[in-house]
């Protein structure tokens, strides 16, 4: 039986639909989660959605994927240009991690270009809003096709 996507959220993404909607929408996290479930079901996949405003249980749930997951999304949020603690846990997996971003993080402050998680990700998406997660579970869905 396959195992779950997990999808990892970082800092203050608990807030969407509240902080700066000009930047990071007006859904909330709870309407990103929804949307994720609702289209891993069509495309045969289940996902495991979680959120954490702390550094060492994102962590802890980055090492568990390394055996309870086929797959990781994670939008480390601010953690993206500062954790080398992330990075780390990453770099340990051997299932395929893409990176999500709302907003273009390149298009923002000089000290949001730089991401500790994309040296331990097969691809980046960003700058798509919430629809950067289902674009990440398609890549993931047609991978699981071609392996």
């Amino acid at each position: 039986m396959a195992k779950p996507i997990f999808i990892l959220n970082g800092p203050n993404l608990n807030m969407l639909g509240m902080r700066q909607p000009e930047i990071y929408g007006h859904q909330t996290l709870a309407d990103v989660e929804e949307s994720c479930n609702s289209y891993a079901d069509s495309l045969g996949l289940e996902v495991d959605f979680r959120q954490s405003n702390m550094e060492g249980e994102l962590v802890t749930w980055i090492q568990e994927a390394r055996a309870e997951a086929d797959g990781l999304i994670i939008n480390a949020a601010a953690y993206t240009h500062t954790s080398v603690a992330i990075q780390d846990a990453l770099m340990l997996l051997s299932v395929p991690v893409i990176e999500v971003h709302l907003s273009n993080i390149h298009k923002r402050e000089a000290f949001r270009h730089h991401s500790f998680v994309a040296a331990a990700a097969q691809g980046m998406i960003c700058g798509f809003g919430s629809r950067g997660y289902l674009m990440a579970l398609d890549a993931l869905a047609a991978q699981r096709l071609t392996n």
